[in-house]
């Protein structure tokens, strides 16, 4: 695999990227404590995986493709293991929540498999945005994680946000029991903004690794996709930012909706949450084929009133199996 775009992240990070990984056994860790560097570590409780960056004081600037807030954190797993959900938190190191708008990015990334939607990258195989949205796989699917590959996770923290000391943000992924039977998914990424990092000489003017500028009023932005692979989607995890109205996939070549998905929202558009019966999930699936146009949409809505400048995405993180569904499906919506 092409491990360029990766080396070169590594360097504007500087030396501390490459440090090892803090990996210890026992009990649910505790809210990490401010020695010296801001930190991140992984620590296990029976099937669950608990990655804590921080604490670090926010606003954070960004540094790299990724957007990091942090040096990227390098760790392996004990043994193999299928992760079955995963879920994110933000809060302060004396355990007070923060508003999700705190949270730019969590990634997720295993550097010894290739992506499958970003040719030449690693594989993006989970995170979050502000959405913070709770993920659990249909029953018996799950992604495998191999032990002793290269895992590495990355945080981001929002630049607008007010002046905060000692900011914690966790992701915690939990795994299926030893012995479980579990199928086994791909993960795709697909969006109406830059997905991949290394097509970021194509974003649109106005773009940056916030999102696509938005306008005040309305703002519909679509993208055309072909899929390099066919199909079977069991889970779709939708991100997306203050002010959005909808996102939607859609199968050109047959003139279906796959996906509509419709956050619960402030009356100021501030972003409140993906509803359970918003966010995709179905053992069934619905297939997407390598041969067929699709198109990706999102809308987004900037009060007349509102004079600060935003920036909008429209993603969704779509886990399938290979290869069509056994029936013809058709997607809720």
């Amino acid at each position: 695999m092409k491990r360029t775009l990766i080396t070169m992240l590594l360097g504007l990070m500087g030396p501390a990227c490459c440090g090892a990984a803090n990996e210890q056994e026992g009990h649910e860790p505790a809210i990490p404590t401010l020695n010296a560097q801001p930190k991140t570590e992984v620590t296990y409780e029976g099937n669950k995986v608990f990655v804590t960056f921080g604490p670090l004081d926010a606003p954070a600037p960004h540094a790299g493709d990724l957007a990091a807030s942090l040096p990227p954190h390098f760790f392996k797993l004990p043994k193999d293991m299928y992760m079955v959900a995963y879920k994110s938190e933000v809060y302060t190191k004396d355990g007070k929540p923060l508003p999700r708008q705190y949270l730019h990015h969590i990634l997720m990334i295993n550097n010894d498999k290739p992506s499958v939607s970003c040719p030449g990258e690693p594989l993006f195989f989970a995170g979050a945005g502000l959405e913070m949205t709770e993920t659990r796989f249909p029953e018996g699917y799950g992604v495998k994680l191999e032990k002793g590959k290269a895992l590495m996770a990355v945080l981001a923290l929002y630049h607008g946000v007010p002046p905060t000391k000692d900011v914690v943000a966790r992701f915690t992924m939990e795994m299926a029991p030893e012995g479980a039977k579990v199928a086994e998914m791909d993960v795709y990424q697909v969006g109406v903004n830059v997905v991949c990092y290394s097509k970021f000489k194509d974003r649109l003017p106005g773009e940056t690794d916030e999102g696509i500028a938005i306008e005040r009023g309305l703002n519909v932005s679509k993208a055309p996709l072909k899929f390099r692979q066919d199909g079977c989607v069991k889970f779709a995890y939708p991100h997306g930012h203050d002010q959005l109205l909808m996102i939607a996939l859609e199968d050109k070549t047959e003139n279906r909706t796959l996906l509509r998905t419709v956050p619960n929202v402030e009356a100021d558009g501030t972003f409140v949450e993906f509803e359970p019966h918003q966010v995709y999930k179905n053992a069934q699936g619905f297939t997407v084929s390598s041969r067929h146009d699709y198109e990706i949409s999102m809308v987004y809505h900037r009060p007349l009133d509102n004079p600060n400048l935003s920036h909008g995405m429209g993603n969704y993180l779509l886990y399938m199996t290979p290869g069509a569904c056994p029936t013809s499906t058709t997607a809720a919506r």
